[in-house]
Protein backbone atom coordinates (compact mmCIF):
# COMPACT_ATOMS: atom_id res chain seq x y z
CA UNK A 1 0.00 0.00 0.00
CA UNK A 2 1.53 3.63 -1.14
CA UNK A 3 1.97 5.83 2.29
CA UNK A 4 -0.80 8.56 2.52
CA UNK A 5 -0.30 9.93 5.71
CA UNK A 6 2.98 12.26 6.54
CA UNK A 7 3.85 12.81 10.10
CA UNK A 8 6.67 15.36 10.31
CA UNK A 9 8.55 15.87 13.89
CA UNK A 10 10.73 18.84 14.32
CA UNK A 11 13.95 18.36 16.21
CA UNK A 12 17.11 20.14 17.39
CA UNK A 13 19.95 21.24 14.90
CA UNK A 14 22.42 18.65 13.75
CA UNK A 15 24.83 18.89 10.97
CA UNK A 16 23.73 16.54 8.17
CA UNK A 17 27.28 15.91 7.04
CA UNK A 18 27.82 14.38 10.43
CA UNK A 19 24.33 12.02 10.15
CA UNK A 20 25.02 11.14 6.54
CA UNK A 21 28.86 10.15 7.61
CA UNK A 22 27.27 7.68 10.01
CA UNK A 23 24.86 6.31 7.49
CA UNK A 24 26.57 6.30 4.11
CA UNK A 25 27.47 2.30 4.18
CA UNK A 26 23.40 1.56 4.39
CA UNK A 27 21.83 0.25 1.74
CA UNK A 28 20.26 3.45 -0.44
CA UNK A 29 21.83 5.19 1.45
CA UNK A 30 21.53 9.35 0.51
CA UNK A 31 22.62 12.71 0.99
CA UNK A 32 21.56 15.61 -0.69
CA UNK A 33 23.59 18.34 0.84
CA UNK A 34 22.71 22.34 -0.22
CA UNK A 35 26.69 23.71 -0.14
CA UNK A 36 27.39 21.08 1.74
CA UNK A 37 27.38 22.46 5.25
CA UNK A 38 27.36 26.02 3.89
CA UNK A 39 24.41 26.52 2.41
CA UNK A 40 24.00 30.38 2.48
CA UNK A 41 26.63 30.77 -0.15
CA UNK A 42 24.64 30.03 -2.75
CA UNK A 43 20.72 30.28 -1.72
CA UNK A 44 20.22 26.68 -0.52
CA UNK A 45 17.56 26.31 2.33
CA UNK A 46 17.20 22.50 2.78
CA UNK A 47 18.98 19.54 2.83
CA UNK A 48 18.70 15.87 3.05
CA UNK A 49 19.55 12.38 4.90
CA UNK A 50 18.28 9.25 4.50
CA UNK A 51 18.84 5.01 3.82
CA UNK A 52 17.21 1.94 3.00
CA UNK A 53 13.86 3.01 0.71
CA UNK A 54 11.02 0.68 0.38
CA UNK A 55 10.52 0.96 -3.34
CA UNK A 56 12.89 0.51 -5.50
CA UNK A 57 13.21 1.31 -9.72
CA UNK A 58 15.71 0.25 -11.89
CA UNK A 59 15.94 0.16 -15.72
CA UNK A 60 15.11 1.01 -19.00
CA UNK A 61 11.97 3.79 -20.07
CA UNK A 62 9.71 3.71 -22.91
CA UNK A 63 10.67 6.42 -25.76
CA UNK A 64 8.89 9.13 -25.85
CA UNK A 65 7.75 8.99 -21.75
CA UNK A 66 10.55 8.26 -19.44
CA UNK A 67 8.98 10.14 -16.64
CA UNK A 68 5.86 7.74 -16.54
CA UNK A 69 7.24 5.87 -13.60
CA UNK A 70 6.51 8.65 -11.57
CA UNK A 71 3.28 8.99 -12.24
CA UNK A 72 2.74 5.20 -10.59
CA UNK A 73 1.29 5.94 -7.50
CA UNK A 74 3.83 4.38 -5.49
CA UNK A 75 6.01 7.09 -6.28
CA UNK A 76 3.83 9.68 -6.97
CA UNK A 77 3.38 10.28 -3.50
CA UNK A 78 6.54 11.79 -2.48
CA UNK A 79 9.70 10.94 -0.41
CA UNK A 80 10.83 10.38 -3.98
CA UNK A 81 14.72 10.19 -5.24
CA UNK A 82 15.06 9.55 -8.82
CA UNK A 83 18.03 9.77 -11.67
CA UNK A 84 16.85 9.97 -15.35
CA UNK A 85 20.04 9.43 -17.73
CA UNK A 86 21.22 11.65 -20.24
CA UNK A 87 20.96 9.08 -22.86
CA UNK A 88 17.50 7.98 -21.95
CA UNK A 89 16.15 11.55 -22.88
CA UNK A 90 18.65 11.82 -26.02
CA UNK A 91 17.50 8.52 -27.67
CA UNK A 92 14.58 10.00 -29.54
CA UNK A 93 17.39 12.21 -31.31
CA UNK A 94 20.19 9.78 -31.52
CA UNK A 95 18.20 6.28 -31.76
CA UNK A 96 19.47 3.55 -29.88
CA UNK A 97 22.74 3.22 -28.12
CA UNK A 98 24.90 1.49 -25.73
CA UNK A 99 23.47 1.42 -22.47
CA UNK A 100 26.49 2.37 -19.87
CA UNK A 101 24.27 3.39 -16.82
CA UNK A 102 20.19 2.24 -15.99
CA UNK A 103 18.21 5.00 -17.66
CA UNK A 104 15.86 5.48 -14.80
CA UNK A 105 16.62 4.91 -11.22
CA UNK A 106 13.94 5.56 -8.60
CA UNK A 107 13.56 5.00 -4.86
CA UNK A 108 11.00 6.21 -2.36
CA UNK A 109 12.20 6.60 1.40
CA UNK A 110 9.30 6.33 3.87
CA UNK A 111 11.77 7.72 6.47
CA UNK A 112 13.78 10.66 6.18
CA UNK A 113 15.67 13.82 8.03
CA UNK A 114 15.10 17.34 6.30
CA UNK A 115 17.60 19.46 7.67
CA UNK A 116 16.52 23.40 7.70
CA UNK A 117 19.20 25.63 7.32
CA UNK A 118 16.69 28.51 7.28
CA UNK A 119 15.42 27.51 10.76
CA UNK A 120 17.99 25.41 12.33
CA UNK A 121 16.01 22.66 12.89
CA UNK A 122 15.79 19.32 11.57
CA UNK A 123 12.70 17.44 10.51
CA UNK A 124 11.96 13.63 11.10
CA UNK A 125 9.32 12.88 8.45
CA UNK A 126 7.64 9.82 8.19
CA UNK A 127 4.97 8.31 5.29
CA UNK A 128 3.20 5.11 6.02
CA UNK A 129 -0.66 3.76 5.29
CA UNK A 130 -2.10 5.32 8.48
CA UNK A 131 -0.65 7.58 11.17
CA UNK A 132 0.51 5.19 13.63
CA UNK A 133 3.11 4.12 10.74
CA UNK A 134 3.98 7.12 9.66
CA UNK A 135 4.88 7.98 13.28
CA UNK A 136 7.09 4.50 13.76
CA UNK A 137 8.48 6.05 9.81
CA UNK A 138 9.59 9.41 11.42
CA UNK A 139 10.60 7.63 14.75
CA UNK A 140 13.16 5.81 12.62
CA UNK A 141 14.53 8.50 11.18
CA UNK A 142 14.83 10.38 14.56
CA UNK A 143 16.89 7.69 15.87
CA UNK A 144 19.17 8.32 12.86
CA UNK A 145 20.80 11.54 14.38
CA UNK A 146 22.22 9.68 17.07
CA UNK A 147 24.42 7.85 15.07
CA UNK A 148 26.20 11.11 13.71
CA UNK A 149 30.09 11.56 13.59
CA UNK A 150 31.88 14.05 12.90
CA UNK A 151 32.81 13.41 9.11
CA UNK A 152 36.77 13.09 8.37
CA UNK A 153 38.71 14.12 5.37
CA UNK A 154 40.51 11.34 3.60
CA UNK A 155 43.54 11.11 1.77
CA UNK A 156 42.70 11.20 -1.89
CA UNK A 157 40.90 7.67 -2.86
CA UNK A 158 42.24 7.10 -6.68
CA UNK A 159 45.85 7.25 -7.83
CA UNK A 160 44.93 8.05 -11.90
CA UNK A 161 42.99 10.27 -13.55
CA UNK A 162 42.79 9.28 -16.91
CA UNK A 163 41.74 11.03 -20.33
CA UNK A 164 39.53 8.87 -22.36
CA UNK A 165 40.60 10.39 -25.27
CA UNK A 166 43.88 13.09 -26.11
CA UNK A 167 43.18 16.94 -25.52
CA UNK A 168 43.91 17.43 -29.48
CA UNK A 169 40.96 14.46 -30.06
CA UNK A 170 38.80 17.01 -27.98
CA UNK A 171 39.73 20.64 -30.24
CA UNK A 172 39.23 18.47 -33.32
CA UNK A 173 35.88 17.77 -32.22
CA UNK A 174 35.20 21.47 -31.07
CA UNK A 175 36.62 22.62 -34.51
CA UNK A 176 34.19 20.42 -36.40
CA UNK A 177 31.47 21.47 -34.87
CA UNK A 178 32.18 25.17 -35.16
CA UNK A 179 32.51 24.02 -38.73
CA UNK A 180 29.04 22.79 -38.43
CA UNK A 181 27.72 26.12 -36.79
CA UNK A 182 29.33 27.98 -39.52
CA UNK A 183 27.46 25.81 -42.22
CA UNK A 184 24.04 26.24 -40.31
CA UNK A 185 23.50 23.05 -39.01
CA UNK A 186 22.88 24.26 -35.70
CA UNK A 187 23.62 27.26 -33.37
CA UNK A 188 25.36 25.42 -30.08
CA UNK A 189 26.21 22.14 -28.92
CA UNK A 190 27.75 21.08 -25.45
CA UNK A 191 30.63 18.79 -26.36
CA UNK A 192 32.08 16.95 -23.23
CA UNK A 193 35.32 15.18 -22.51
CA UNK A 194 35.95 12.13 -20.16
CA UNK A 195 38.38 10.67 -17.44
CA UNK A 196 37.70 7.50 -15.26
CA UNK A 197 40.12 5.43 -13.23
CA UNK A 198 39.63 3.06 -9.80
CA UNK A 199 39.47 4.05 -5.89
CA UNK A 200 42.18 2.20 -4.57
CA UNK A 201 41.60 -1.01 -2.73
CA UNK A 202 39.42 -0.83 0.40
CA UNK A 203 38.28 3.09 -0.64
CA UNK A 204 35.13 3.64 -0.78
CA UNK A 205 33.04 6.31 -2.86
CA UNK A 206 31.89 8.13 0.42
CA UNK A 207 35.70 9.36 0.78
CA UNK A 208 35.30 11.39 -2.40
CA UNK A 209 32.10 13.15 -1.18
CA UNK A 210 33.94 14.10 1.95
CA UNK A 211 36.25 15.39 0.20
CA UNK A 212 34.45 17.51 -1.92
CA UNK A 213 32.63 19.15 1.02
CA UNK A 214 35.52 20.02 2.50
CA UNK A 215 35.25 23.75 1.53
CA UNK A 216 34.36 22.94 -1.93
CA UNK A 217 30.56 21.84 -1.55
CA UNK A 218 28.15 23.50 -4.06
CA UNK A 219 24.41 23.89 -4.02
CA UNK A 220 23.36 20.49 -5.11
CA UNK A 221 26.01 18.36 -3.91
CA UNK A 222 24.44 14.57 -3.80
CA UNK A 223 25.59 11.18 -2.52
CA UNK A 224 23.38 8.60 -3.46
CA UNK A 225 24.40 4.50 -3.06
CA UNK A 226 22.02 2.32 -4.52
CA UNK A 227 22.79 -1.36 -4.81
CA UNK A 228 26.31 -1.54 -6.61
CA UNK A 229 26.14 1.90 -8.59
CA UNK A 230 27.48 5.64 -6.88
CA UNK A 231 26.49 8.98 -7.48
CA UNK A 232 28.84 11.66 -6.15
CA UNK A 233 27.62 15.26 -7.42
CA UNK A 234 29.07 18.27 -6.85
CA UNK A 235 26.70 20.44 -9.31
CA UNK A 236 25.92 23.85 -8.97
CA UNK A 237 23.38 24.01 -11.79
CA UNK A 238 19.72 23.64 -11.06
CA UNK A 239 17.35 22.22 -13.99
CA UNK A 240 14.49 23.25 -12.34
CA UNK A 241 11.79 23.61 -9.55
CA UNK A 242 8.65 23.03 -9.49
CA UNK A 243 5.74 24.25 -6.82
CA UNK A 244 2.83 22.02 -7.21
CA UNK A 245 0.47 24.23 -4.76
CA UNK A 246 1.70 27.91 -6.00
CA UNK A 247 2.00 26.63 -9.78
CA UNK A 248 5.69 27.99 -10.05
CA UNK A 249 8.52 26.09 -12.32
CA UNK A 250 11.54 27.78 -11.97
CA UNK A 251 15.03 26.94 -14.01
CA UNK A 252 18.50 28.24 -13.49
CA UNK A 253 21.08 27.48 -16.36
CA UNK A 254 24.67 28.01 -16.67
CA UNK A 255 26.57 29.43 -19.85
CA UNK A 256 29.74 31.06 -19.06
CA UNK A 257 32.80 30.18 -17.06
CA UNK A 258 36.09 31.34 -15.78
CA UNK A 259 38.09 29.59 -13.53
CA UNK A 260 39.14 31.09 -9.78
CA UNK A 261 42.43 32.63 -9.46
CA UNK A 262 44.18 32.43 -5.91
CA UNK A 263 44.82 36.53 -6.53
CA UNK A 264 41.38 38.39 -5.53
CA UNK A 265 42.64 41.04 -8.04
CA UNK A 266 43.13 38.77 -10.64
CA UNK A 267 39.49 36.88 -9.54
CA UNK A 268 37.95 39.67 -9.81
CA UNK A 269 39.31 40.64 -13.01
CA UNK A 270 38.01 37.00 -14.28
CA UNK A 271 34.78 37.70 -13.20
CA UNK A 272 34.33 41.05 -14.60
CA UNK A 273 35.52 39.60 -18.10
CA UNK A 274 33.00 36.73 -18.15
CA UNK A 275 30.07 38.75 -17.32
CA UNK A 276 31.62 41.59 -20.28
CA UNK A 277 32.10 38.63 -22.89
CA UNK A 278 29.91 38.72 -25.84
CA UNK A 279 30.23 35.13 -26.59
CA UNK A 280 29.41 34.38 -23.26
CA UNK A 281 26.26 36.30 -22.84
CA UNK A 282 25.32 35.35 -26.46
CA UNK A 283 26.11 31.41 -25.79
CA UNK A 284 23.74 32.18 -21.94
CA UNK A 285 21.28 34.26 -24.10
CA UNK A 286 20.55 30.93 -26.56
CA UNK A 287 20.10 28.61 -23.81
CA UNK A 288 17.90 31.12 -22.15
CA UNK A 289 15.48 31.61 -25.11
CA UNK A 290 15.83 27.21 -25.34
CA UNK A 291 14.40 26.65 -21.76
CA UNK A 292 11.55 29.42 -22.20
CA UNK A 293 10.53 27.02 -25.37
CA UNK A 294 10.61 23.85 -23.30
CA UNK A 295 8.64 25.11 -20.03
CA UNK A 296 5.93 27.18 -22.17
CA UNK A 297 5.16 23.45 -23.65
CA UNK A 298 3.94 23.13 -19.85
CA UNK A 299 2.72 26.60 -18.73
CA UNK A 300 0.12 28.69 -18.81
CA UNK A 301 0.24 31.12 -22.30
CA UNK A 302 2.20 34.04 -21.25
CA UNK A 303 3.05 33.26 -17.88
CA UNK A 304 7.01 32.83 -18.89
CA UNK A 305 9.05 35.72 -18.09
CA UNK A 306 13.20 36.02 -17.74
CA UNK A 307 13.49 37.20 -14.47
CA UNK A 308 17.55 37.69 -14.02
CA UNK A 309 19.33 37.46 -16.73
CA UNK A 310 23.11 37.39 -16.93
CA UNK A 311 24.05 36.96 -13.29
CA UNK A 312 27.83 36.24 -11.95
CA UNK A 313 28.04 32.93 -9.49
CA UNK A 314 31.54 32.34 -7.72
CA UNK A 315 31.83 28.39 -6.80
CA UNK A 316 35.31 27.61 -5.32
CA UNK A 317 36.90 26.78 -8.05
CA UNK A 318 34.86 28.59 -10.92
CA UNK A 319 32.93 31.42 -12.12
CA UNK A 320 29.67 30.98 -13.71
CA UNK A 321 27.37 32.93 -15.83
CA UNK A 322 23.50 32.51 -15.00
CA UNK A 323 19.77 33.43 -15.46
CA UNK A 324 16.73 32.71 -14.22
CA UNK A 325 13.71 31.77 -16.06
CA UNK A 326 10.21 31.34 -14.56
CA UNK A 327 6.69 30.04 -15.27
CA UNK A 328 3.19 29.09 -14.46
CA UNK A 329 2.24 25.68 -14.81
CA UNK A 330 -0.79 25.01 -17.09
CA UNK A 331 -3.60 23.24 -14.67
CA UNK A 332 -3.40 19.78 -14.38
CA UNK A 333 0.18 19.16 -15.25
CA UNK A 334 2.47 17.78 -12.43
CA UNK A 335 6.21 16.89 -11.83
CA UNK A 336 6.39 13.98 -14.43
CA UNK A 337 5.43 16.13 -17.02
CA UNK A 338 7.18 18.98 -15.90
CA UNK A 339 10.11 17.20 -16.11
CA UNK A 340 9.08 15.22 -19.04
CA UNK A 341 9.22 18.22 -21.32
CA UNK A 342 12.16 20.17 -21.05
CA UNK A 343 14.70 17.20 -20.26
CA UNK A 344 17.62 16.88 -21.01
CA UNK A 345 18.30 20.30 -19.98
CA UNK A 346 19.14 22.74 -22.43
CA UNK A 347 21.86 24.20 -20.76
CA UNK A 348 24.13 20.86 -21.49
CA UNK A 349 22.63 19.75 -25.33
CA UNK A 350 22.22 23.24 -27.46
CA UNK A 351 20.27 24.97 -29.91
CA UNK A 352 18.22 23.49 -31.69
CA UNK A 353 18.23 21.29 -28.98
CA UNK A 354 17.35 17.96 -31.20
CA UNK A 355 19.91 18.73 -33.92
CA UNK A 356 22.35 19.50 -30.60
CA UNK A 357 22.13 15.98 -29.58
CA UNK A 358 22.56 14.14 -32.78
CA UNK A 359 25.87 16.10 -33.01
CA UNK A 360 26.81 15.22 -29.83
CA UNK A 361 26.12 11.95 -30.31
CA UNK A 362 28.39 12.12 -33.51
CA UNK A 363 31.54 12.80 -31.28
CA UNK A 364 30.80 11.25 -27.89
CA UNK A 365 30.61 7.25 -25.93
CA UNK A 366 27.14 7.59 -24.30
CA UNK A 367 27.26 10.07 -21.26
CA UNK A 368 25.23 7.85 -19.23
CA UNK A 369 24.10 9.98 -15.93
CA UNK A 370 26.42 13.06 -16.62
CA UNK A 371 24.16 15.49 -17.81
CA UNK A 372 21.28 13.86 -17.04
CA UNK A 373 19.08 14.77 -13.78
CA UNK A 374 19.20 14.01 -9.77
CA UNK A 375 15.89 14.67 -8.66
CA UNK A 376 13.55 14.79 -5.11
CA UNK A 377 10.03 14.81 -4.72
CA UNK A 378 8.40 15.90 -1.68
CA UNK A 379 11.22 15.38 0.87
CA UNK A 380 10.45 18.07 3.27
CA UNK A 381 6.97 16.34 3.69
CA UNK A 382 5.19 18.41 0.96
CA UNK A 383 5.18 17.73 -2.77
CA UNK A 384 7.45 20.12 -4.15
CA UNK A 385 10.29 19.07 -6.93
CA UNK A 386 13.90 19.79 -6.91
CA UNK A 387 16.07 18.41 -9.99
CA UNK A 388 19.66 19.91 -10.68
CA UNK A 389 22.07 19.19 -13.61
CA UNK A 390 24.41 16.33 -13.29
CA UNK A 391 27.44 18.62 -14.16
CA UNK A 392 30.43 18.15 -11.96
CA UNK A 393 29.62 14.42 -11.03
CA UNK A 394 31.72 10.80 -10.79
CA UNK A 395 29.63 7.83 -11.39
CA UNK A 396 30.76 4.91 -10.06
CA UNK A 397 30.24 1.16 -9.66
CA UNK A 398 31.70 -1.85 -8.05
CA UNK A 399 32.84 -5.13 -9.47
CA UNK A 400 35.36 -7.28 -8.90
CA UNK A 401 38.01 -5.46 -8.70
CA UNK A 402 36.58 -2.18 -6.76
CA UNK A 403 35.39 0.90 -7.59
CA UNK A 404 35.64 2.19 -11.12
CA UNK A 405 35.03 5.94 -11.60
CA UNK A 406 33.88 8.09 -14.43
CA UNK A 407 33.80 11.88 -15.00
CA UNK A 408 32.86 13.92 -17.55
CA UNK A 409 33.47 17.65 -18.54
CA UNK A 410 31.55 19.55 -21.67
CA UNK A 411 31.85 22.98 -22.87
CA UNK A 412 29.18 25.09 -25.10
CA UNK A 413 30.45 25.62 -28.34
CA UNK A 414 29.67 28.49 -30.66
CA UNK A 415 30.41 29.86 -33.84
CA UNK A 416 33.51 31.78 -32.25
CA UNK A 417 34.46 29.10 -30.03
CA UNK A 418 38.34 28.13 -29.85
CA UNK A 419 39.19 24.94 -29.76
CA UNK A 420 42.03 25.31 -26.93
CA UNK A 421 40.35 27.75 -24.91
CA UNK A 422 37.14 25.15 -24.65
CA UNK A 423 39.54 22.15 -24.10
CA UNK A 424 41.37 24.69 -20.91
CA UNK A 425 37.47 24.98 -19.39
CA UNK A 426 36.94 21.40 -19.67
CA UNK A 427 39.87 21.47 -17.79
CA UNK A 428 38.87 23.92 -15.28
CA UNK A 429 35.16 22.16 -14.57
CA UNK A 430 36.58 19.36 -13.44
CA UNK A 431 39.60 20.95 -11.31
CA UNK A 432 37.30 19.85 -8.04
CA UNK A 433 36.51 16.45 -8.40
CA UNK A 434 39.94 15.69 -10.22
CA UNK A 435 41.32 17.05 -7.09
CA UNK A 436 38.91 15.22 -4.70
CA UNK A 437 39.96 11.89 -6.45
CA UNK A 438 44.05 12.44 -7.00
CA UNK A 439 45.00 15.39 -4.63
CA UNK A 440 46.09 18.74 -5.90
Amino acid sequence: MSPAVVQIDRLDWTDPLAVATGLNRREGALALLAGAGDPAAHGGRWSFVACEPDQVHVGPVEDGAPFDALRDVAFAVGGVVGLMSYDAGARPATGPRAEVWPDLMLARYPALLAFDHARGEVLAVGRGADRREAGERAGQAQAWLSLAVAPPTPSPPADAFTGEAAPEAYEAAVADVVARIAAGELFQANIARGWSGRLGAARDPFEVFLRLSAGRGAAYGAFWRLGERVVVSNSPELFLTFDPVSGRIETRPIKGTRPRHSDPERDAALAADLIASVKDRAENLMIVDLMRNDLARAAVPGSVRVERLFEIESHPTVHHLVSTVTAAVRPGWGAAGVLEVAFPPGSITGAPKHQAMKVIAAHEPPRGPWCGSLFALGLAGDAALTASVLIRTAFLERDASGWRFRVLAGAGIVADSDPGAEREETDAKVRALKEALIGA
